[in-house]
């Protein structure tokens, strides 16, 4: 009993209106479905409808990616213009491989992760819809509406035997689908990586290792350390003093900027004063034409001591001797910098001359010390190394790890408090019936009780939610991790836990424990009341998921196409903060990045959710589905046309969400094995037992076998691709894969005679499913890849200059100059008079690319890119 009231009892809205308006059991819970659909619809339709309009006016917010100088043109997303839904043909013409060849791989992944489950919810409904329900709406149960085609209006014990045996079927297909992508998507990793546009990258041959010993930190001792293979080293040491010094003259350099700027645009407008009295023309304008006093009044002063007993200096002559002051110094300490006495406060990458050699130290001991070169880390960019959480003592890197486990869990606890309080006001209307002080609810209007247990709880829970993959993020970076993908990656996992705790389980627990604890109470005299009880009451938890699918799949999925938020931000900040070139500039180009660490687990629990109620309430499969495709959608828009991802975890993402789905079959088979043995049906519950110890068997024997496979790549392969890959060019492999391609239905299809068409159109996306051995091969994920798109063409491939590679893995505080001051073209000529007074203290300036316009506002040149000085594409490690 116990463990079915902890599993299975999530949202009740069982009695919103019921009990009020004395209405049978269940029959509110249409209403508060509606309650909650028809103002989120309205929304959602009113939020595309916008997005419609200004879609055009802000292509840098709704369109960067078809257009945007910072993508190379052969990665853009093709767009025939910009009129007001030709978005759409695009959607409909470009595939979702599109991404792949031209954004990353976890791109392409995350939008198959989206089909993949609503695909599980689709076939969970072919199953369960036409058997379940008819099953259940016929139980002989008390129920109505919704809640009659639920497993509670069932009362016939035998009846039971469908909802195991469908159970069996559902869940072991969900299980094999699990299976079969994590097959193919290591197939499709190794294919990946071992082709040339990837394989020739240098991060795929570079190995990170942490707690480094001071010996291994010399070239002297690379092949003692690291083995044969290695080629170079990039020691990484404490740095604090470098870096805080390098950061400060950053800000100098911005903050020069900004007084330049404030300057320049004083000047303009004193002068056309200066012209408007004197009647001259604007043409006519000069720097030399203002009064003395007026050229020293306009010009920036603030106290840098912040000291109301100071006197104000200047500000552009304070910083130009500041930042000169600093340059110098930074150039001190890096001709002093070495290697010094580490304890093991340090790190080192190490690359190898093949991607095998790499591979093979990544999995070999190579110390005796047991916290030494450990871990490690490979196809690490040096764009995503968190460059603070390198230089960690052992001891140190392992109390902060432990610290913030520690603060992650007790988040995780401490936020069933609001949760709690958002599953009770879900209860509503029953709150307001047992307990005095809350009775004045009773006067309240029916639909706004409606509104109140339909439509406040799930949004309260979806904004609660989404503050939650910030503070783990923050809390992973800020203790020791390495890297930002290492980060994100911790993120999923925890924040998985948090959204299968605190958004299903400790919701479903208060959301019921209102409702069902009272009546537990009162039927303590009579025990063999209670699995009765139960088995009426829990079914109808489902009905709060239900309105937080409407919800999330309306105006959830709208809100990502209007993206209103982003949209506000770039207006404000361009308007009333944005002054100078480079904030002009880095505002438009910083397009919408996408955080893994939060979607995939956001995403799996809608699905562990669904799965759970598949065989309890068949219902929420399909609002599932619907919620889920509409989210799709939206998500493929903002991939083809906006977002632009910042981490790649090389596939690592999908295997966990994957992993993840496996949660929703375990409570799925514990609910409903609770739910037999409480209603004493013995047959079933047997055969779920034997369920549940396979589905625990079939769980142990995946993680057993394709887990190296996930993380490492076969020496096999590597030799093969790497010896070969000259004279073999992939797409006469390819060729050759798809000429090997036949699955055994295919051959029983020839054996039998049957129609080309109908081996070619159906037995073959029968076999592609049901045969991973053959479709997700490493061949056959080396044909798919070239097919419909030029993955190997020679510019993709990459190539590095020496000097590109000595500064590859160095920290960034060691090797970047002086940011170069960008400022903006005038017509009075204050520009060049900055411009040569910064060179004379060593300052390289330009007023290239941007200008001030006859109102004195800054614009820059965003159709080309080449007039920007402070832009360079770089290389890709």
């Amino acid at each position: 009993m116990e463990l079915y009231d902890t599993i299975g009892t999530p949202g009740l809205l069982n009695d919103s209106l019921g009990t009020m308006e004395a209405k049978p059991q269940g029959s509110a819970s249409l209403a508060a479905i509606v309650s909650a659909f028809v103002p989120t619809w309205v929304t959602g339709l009113i939020f595309v409808a916008i997005f419609i309009v200004v879609r055009r006016w802000y292509p840098n917010i709704y369109s960067p990616r078809t257009f945007i100088g910072s993508i190379p043109e052969k990665d853009r997303t093709p767009s025939p213009g910009r009129s007001y839904f030709n978005w759409v043909h695009t959607m409909r013409k470009v595939p979702d491989k599109f991404v792949l060849y031209h954004q990353s791989l976890d791109t392409y992944l995350y939008l198959r992760f989206l089909r993949t489950i609503i695909f599980i919810c689709f076939v969970g409904c072919c199953l369960t819809w036409p058997i379940l329900m008819p099953v259940n709406a016929t139980g002989g149960g008390s129920s109505t509406q919704l809640d009659k085609i639920g497993i509670g209006n069932v009362k016939d014990k035998d009846r039971f035997y469908v909802h195991a045996i469908i159970a069996w079927v559902f869940f072991s297909f969900v299980m094999f689908t699990v299976a079969r992508e994590r097959l193919w998507l290591i197939g499709l990793r190794q294919a990946w990586t071992l082709s040339k546009p990837v394989a020739r990258r240098l991060s795929l041959r570079t190995v990170l290792f942490l707690s480094a010993p001071r010996d291994a930190l010399e070239e002297s001792n690379i092949h003692q350390f690291f083995g044969e293979g290695a080629l170079r080293i990039w020691p990484v040491t404490e740095a604090d003093d470098l870096e805080h010094l390098v950061s400060s003259r950053k800000s100098k350099v911005e903050f020069l900027e900004a007084v330049e700027m404030a300057l320049i645009r004083k000047a303009y407008r004193e002068g056309r004063k200066h012209a408007k009295s004197n009647q001259a023309q604007d043409e006519h304008l000069s720097y030399d034409i203002l009064p003395d006093q007026v050229k020293k009044a306009i010009r920036p002063r603030h106290n840098p001591d912040k000291s109301p007993l100071k006197e104000k200096v200047d500000s552009i002559e304070w910083l130009r001797e500041r930042i000169e002051k600093e340059a110098v110094k930074i150039e001190d300490m890096r001709r002093t910098y070495e290697a010094s006495d580490t304890n093991g406060a340090a790190a080192v990458f190490v690359e190898y001359s093949t991607c095998a050699e790499a591979q093979q130290a990544i999995q070999q001991v190579v110390s005796s010390n047991p916290l030494a070169l450990s871990p490690r880390y490979t196809n690490v960019s040096p764009q995503e190394v968190i460059w603070d959480n390198l230089a960690i003592l052992p001891a140190r890197r392992i109390s902060e790890e432990g610290t913030a486990l520690a603060i992650v869990i007790a988040t995780i606890i401490f936020w069933s408090i609001p949760s709690g309080a958002i599953g009770l006001i879900s209860n509503i209307s029953y709150l307001a019936e047992n307990f005095e002080w809350l009775s004045f609810l009773k006067n309240l209007p029916a639909p706004v009780i409606g509104l109140l247990s339909g439509l406040i709880p799930p949004l309260a829970t979806s904004w609660l939610s989404t503050m939650v993959p910030s503070i783990f993020r923050y809390i992973f970076k800020t203790f020791g991790s390495p890297t930002n993908t290492a980060a994100e990656l911790k993120v999923q996992r925890w924040y998985y836990i948090f959204q299968v705790t605190q958004v299903f389980l400790v919701t479903a627990v208060f959301s019921g424990a209102a409702a069902v604890s009272k009546e537990l109470m009162d039927r303590v005299k009579d025990p063999t009341s209670v699995p009765e009880l139960l088995a009426r009451q829990l079914p109808k938890a489902s009905n709060f998921y239900l309105t937080y699918f409407i919800i999330q799949g309306t105006t959830s999925a709208a809100d990502n196409l209007l993206n209103y938020s982003d949209l506000l931000t770039y207006l404000f900040y361009d308007y009333f903060f944005d002054k100078t070139p480079r904030q002009k500039f880095t505002r438009y180009t910083s397009m919408k990045g996408i955080a893994w660490g939060k979607l995939f687990p956001k995403f799996a629990n809608f699905a562990i959710i669904a799965i759970a109620y598949s065989c309890i309430a068949p219902l929420v499969l399909g609002f599932a589905a619907i919620g889920l495709s509409l989210y799709y959608f939206s998500y493929r828009y903002n991939l083809l046309f906006v977002i632009q991802p910042k981490i790649d975890t090389k596939g690592k993402a999908y295997t966990l969400a994957l992993e993840h789905l496996l949660t929703g079959v375990y409570i799925a088979e514990l609910s409903l094995l609770g739910l037999f043995s409480l209603r004493t049906a013995t047959g079933p519950s047997v055969i779920m037992a034997i369920l549940l110890v396979l589905t625990v068997l079939y769980n142990v024997l995946m993680n057993k076998y394709l887990s190296p496979l996930e993380q490492f790549l076969p020496a096999d392969l590597i030799s093969t691709s790497e010896g070969g890959g000259e004279s073999t060019p992939l797409l006469s492999s390819a060729e050759e894969g798809r000429s090997q391609l036949t699955s055994h239905i295919q051959r029983l299809g020839q054996q039998a005679h049957l129609p080309r068409t109908f081996v070619d159109h159906v037995l073959e996306p029968i076999g592609r499913f049901f045969e991973p051995q053959v479709f997700a091969s490493y061949q056959a994920m080396r044909s798919w890849l070239q097919d419909g798109g030029d993955f190997e063409s020679e510019e993709d491939v990459p190539e590095y200059t020496e000097e590109q590679v000595q500064k590859a893995y160095l920290n960034p505080a060691l090797t970047s100059p002086t940011p170069l001051i960008w400022l903006a073209k005038d017509p009075m000529g204050v520009s060049k008079n900055e411009i040569a007074e910064n060179e004379q203290h060593g300052l390289k300036t330009s007023d290239q690319g941007a200008w001030l316009d006859e109102k004195g506002r800054v614009k820059w040149s965003v159709q080309d890119f080449g007039d920007v000085p402070i832009w360079k594409q770089g290389p890709r490690y």
